[in-house]
């Protein structure tokens, strides 16, 4: 089996980042995070654990929610948490 190296600037690797679907930019982000801020991503995993919670006791299934459903969640129950 040959291996194949190639190298690419800065740039070049920022251009094909910015053609990953937005899915796939999102699982890059999380494990990019992971590897530099572990501590981050455990309480990353905790906050979205409690979306989850929060969502089901809402009537709200959290996988089905669209970006922009879950962003409004996110909203209300800030806004909830300050009145």
């Amino acid at each position: 089996m040959t291996t194949l190296t190639i190298t690419l600037t800065n740039e070049q690797v920022m251009d094909l980042v910015s053609q990953l679907p937005l899915r796939q930019k999102r699982e890059l982000f999380v494990q990019l995070a992971r590897n530099e801020w572990p501590a981050w991503a455990r309480i990353a995993g905790e906050g979205e654990a409690q979306a989850r919670r929060l969502a089901a006791e809402r009537g709200l299934e959290w996988n089905v929610l669209s970006d922009e459903e879950r962003i409004t969640l996110v909203d209300d129950l800030l806004h909830e948490s300050r009145s």
